[in-house]
């Protein structure tokens, strides 16, 4: 039987350092709890931010707690032409080589030289969900939804395994309006050609090549 994982939307949102927290709110504030999240551990906080681009803003973006060692910018790539910068696809963390943006806040402003991503697509399990799944940390899979009348299959869908994680499937705005018409959408793991769409197109292309031959 295959294991149904919840598919979450996760709108734009700021992961932050306390050293930068205390440039935007103030020396010795703190995140103030607001609201937990499907991940352990995780909420979303009170404080809000401005995020600036060369071209445009958005403004009362969530921050989500705890505090991280970086502060790190969560878009869309739609968000992304908004802002006027690059939208550079990444697992959360991997900021090399990442735009910047500008974060202000009600007592300060911070200059990004980088930190700005498209998360990856990714599905959060524990062990023994993996197990049931049959995948490991970082494979890479698809994820067919099953969304009525406006399913779709993701591709390059990275599965990131952890004790401390709860089941769910991470898309960004963009990607669930692509398909979610539901309240809570679901979806499965197809495991074929390591999860990624050039194998599937030279295979449906080989399959195509036979019927015509």
């Amino acid at each position: 039987m295959s294991l149904t994982i919840p598919i979450e939307t996760s709108a734009r949102h700021i992961h932050i350092t306390q050293e930068d927290f205390e440039t935007l709110f103030g020396p010795g504030t703190k995140p103030t709890f607001a609201k937990e999240l499907s991940q352990p551990g995780q909420y979303a906080c009170k404080e809000r931010l401005t995020v600036v681009g060369p071209k445009g803003r958005f403004e009362k973006v969530v921050i989500l707690g705890p505090c991280r060692k970086e502060t790190q910018v969560e878009i869309s790539v739609t968000n992304a032409r908004r802002l006027g910068i690059r939208s550079v696809i990444r697992q959360s963390g991997d900021l090399e080589g990442t735009p910047g943006c500008t974060l202000i806040g009600p007592k300060g402003k911070i200059e990004l030289s980088r930190g700005v991503i498209v998360a990856k697509r990714h599905i959060h399990m524990n062990p023994v969900d993996a197990i049931r799944a049959h995948v490991k940390d970082n494979d890479i899979v698809f994820v067919i939804t099953t969304s009525y009348e406006r399913s779709l299959i993701f591709s390059d869908v990275v599965v990131r395994v952890s004790p401390s994680y709860s089941l769910a499937m991470h898309v960004d705005t963009d990607e669930a309006n692509a398909f979610a018409n539901e309240d809570n959408p679901t979806g499965v793991i197809l495991k074929l050609f390591n999860g990624h769409t050039y194998s599937l197109q030279n295979w449906a292309e080989e399959l195509q090549a036979g019927i015509d031959r």
